[in-house]
């Protein structure tokens, strides 16, 4: 096992750079990393004290500084420690200098500002926690995106990850004995997706929350019978509605977002 320093410096909140980070670090097996995160760096005051931090814990160094002068304190800084120091925008916004043909005008934090973009995606959140399990069904129509799926198939993270992306997204569980809510099948807007997973992997999930929230497992909700006739009757559903059906057996609440994001981008590409 390997055990490396890494420190994330950014001008902003250090989202940007903390993703780029998890994304790669996911690459290596048997690694093991102390994290040292420095965000809202906007002065060379800080980048020096920065750069002690780095002396004392060396290691790998990421960044998203657009600063001239802050820049130069951290890559001369680490070039004389003899570590890596890679910034994460730069070459990106180099290259699209280039191609553009355009001046760069720095300005920190800028991913973060307040634009319509970033009202969008609170309104989506909010729209999202309004409409969690079933709840406020006479505004599905407002929704881009509505979830259907039996219980344990990530309808709600999965939720939340769209509404984070500006992506206004309802669920709805499918429970035995229970109707849809007829404002369901009267919208016309939302992409209308189903959810499901294998019948073996929903008991391990089931009986695992079952488990935490100390209750009986002896029932209906874990025996692997009732659950697959709980994913068939909703497949059936599904097809009978012509609603896209997608597994997320082994899919990570990122790799489903991103599949229904392409759904929805072709939606939207054959409307307009």
């Amino acid at each position: 096992m390997t055990t490396v320093h890494l420190h994330l410096v950014s001008d902003s909140t250090g989202e940007t750079v903390s993703h780029v980070a998890k994304a790669s670090l996911v690459q290596f097996d048997d690694v093991t990393v102390e994290e040292h995160m420095w965000s809202m760096v906007r002065s060379e005051r800080e980048a020096k004290e920065i750069m002690k931090s780095i002396a004392e814990k060396p290691g790998f160094v990421l960044y998203t500084i657009v600063d001239s002068p802050i820049q130069v304190i951290l890559e001369t800084g680490c070039h004389e420690l003899g570590v890596p120091c890679v910034s994460v925008l730069q070459p990106v916004v180099n290259k699209l200098r280039t191609h553009l043909g355009q001046e760069i005008h720095a300005r920190p934090g800028g991913q973060h500002v307040l634009d319509d973009d970033y009202f969008e995606r609170i309104a989506a959140m909010d729209y999202v926690l309004s409409h969690d399990d079933g709840q406020s069904a006479q505004t599905l129509a407002d929704a881009d995106v509505i979830l259907l799926g039996v219980s344990r198939t990530s309808k709600t993270p999965t939720c939340i990850y769209l509404g984070n992306r500006g992506v206004k997204t309802a669920n709805i569980p499918l429970v035995p004995g229970s109707t849809l809510p007829p404002e369901l099948l009267e919208v016309s807007g939302p992409m209308i997706i189903g959810l499901t997973k294998d019948p073996r992997r929903l008991v391990q999930i089931r009986r695992q929350r079952l488990k935490m929230l100390n209750q009986n497992e002896e029932t209906d909700y874990v025996d692997f019978e009732m659950v697959t006739k709980e994913i068939n009757d909703a497949r059936r559903l599904f097809t009978q509605h012509d609603w896209p059906i997608i597994n997320v057996s082994r899919k990570s609440i990122e790799e489903t977002s991103a599949t229904i994001l392409q759904m929805l981008a072709k939606k939207r590409e054959a409307v307009s």
